[in-house]
């Protein structure tokens, strides 16, 4: 008998472990391996695995250079063999600890030789304004997965959330439409499943089908990249709006870096990738939460490539850039994404607007924008 491993994650701690005992209870065969990091300043993570009556064994990890997470992936995988090799665990379900992100476990996991089937974020949609609008750093909230660990609460589940292709919703009761379509509205494409506490054991629930649906690990990593990631599209909805402002424009370098706080505050979420006239070759990842913004490179537009490189790239890549193509600029481009509750649309394009070269900036050329100031350079680590 083969072993699924699911990944359940997320911030959301009563959720997530909802979801977890609702897949213990539908799956017959199940168990839950859960690393806690909360035990890292002692030296060591603590291994549960537990099935839906209770414990069956615990253990100790030690820590991997002083870090917790580097800790988790070593234990991870020789634990899943082993129960991969005891013939009698069907489903192994990886409840990741609150703020390690499912996409670096998911590889781990597959990479180690072993089928994910599904990976889930479980989230309460009251929480979800909170969690984005939380610009605190991971340390100072007893979160940090390692000493070295920068993230802060918003970003980590900005990741946590678009990561994952099913959503588990726990509604804690408090949660209202404008919740609900802020959630609907992040993630577009993800299958949300509700997942009620308490409800008789079905192995056919909707749960149980979402996570043993299958899980790309490839595509999954794809839809992330800035050049060919599955942006949500423009709504407005139950007071929500997201916002896809699209030009074939560079910005030049000052006046966006004079607006950055602007942009960044002016919604819950903003993502996408964007074009700066001094650096034209490079496209720049746009990645915002919390009311803080993370640039970096995400090397060449495709347009700045040779074309014998063009072999190399990813086929999803080339297809992503055939649908932005332009006769002049290629796959050059502003395309970013904002989502929020109260979102003022038309002053974020005008903001967004007055960033953009001039007639006469762009009619200058490349060679002119390039001795632009590089106003980014900080932000780049250049």
């Amino acid at each position: 008998m083969s072993l699924s491993v699911v990944i359940v994650g997320g911030l959301h701690a009563d959720a997530r472990r909802a979801t977890v005992a609702r897949l213990l209870a539908d799956v017959p065969g199940g168990v839950a391996l859960h690393h806690d990091l909360a035990t890292a300043a002692a030296g060591t993570v603590v291994r549960t695995v537990r099935d839906a009556t209770g414990i069956l064994s615990a253990g100790e990890a030690p820590l991997v250079d002083d870090c917790a997470c580097c800790a988790l992936r070593e234990d991870l995988v020789p634990e899943l063999r082993r129960l991969a090799d005891d013939g009698v665990t069907r489903l192994a379900v990886v409840e990741l600890w609150d703020s390690v992100e499912p996409r670096a476990m998911a590889e781990v996991v597959v990479a180690g030789g072993l089928t994910v089937t599904g990976v889930v974020t479980a989230v309460d949609p009251a929480l979800l304004l909170p969690c984005l609008g939380n610009g605190d750093d991971l340390a100072d909230c007893g979160l940090a997965a390692a000493a070295t660990d920068r993230r802060t609460v918003a970003d980590t589940f900005a990741r946590q959330l678009e990561y994952a292709p099913v959503l588990a919703v726990v509604d804690s009761g408090e949660a209202d439409e404008e919740d609900r379509e802020l959630l609907a509205q992040l993630h577009p494409t993800a299958r949300q499943v509700r997942v009620a506490p308490g409800e008789h054991a079905d192995p056919r629930s909707p749960l149980a089908a979402a996570v043993l649906a299958g899980f790309d690990a490839e595509a999954a990593a794809a839809a992330q990249h800035p050049a060919c990631a599955l942006l949500p599209a423009e709504a407005d909805a139950h007071g929500v709006s997201t916002f896809v402002w699209h030009r074939r424009r560079p910005f030049h370098p000052e006046r966006l870096y004079a607006a950055l706080e602007d942009l960044t505050c002016a919604a819950a979420r903003s993502r996408g990738r964007f074009w700066l006239a001094d650096k034209p070759d490079v496209l720049l990842h746009w990645d915002a939460a919390g009311g803080a913004l993370c640039v970096e490179s995400a090397g060449p537009w495709l347009a700045s490539l040779p074309d014998a490189a063009w072999d190399l790239v990813p086929p999803v890549r080339r297809a992503a850039a055939a649908l932005d193509w332009h006769p002049e600029h290629g796959d050059c481009c502003q395309h970013l994404v904002f989502t929020s509750p109260g979102l003022d649309r038309d002053g974020l394009a005008r903001l967004l607007e007055s960033c953009l070269l001039t007639d006469a900036e762009y009619a200058a050329g490349r060679t002119a924008w390039k001795r632009l100031p590089p106003a980014f350079d900080i932000l780049l680590e250049v």
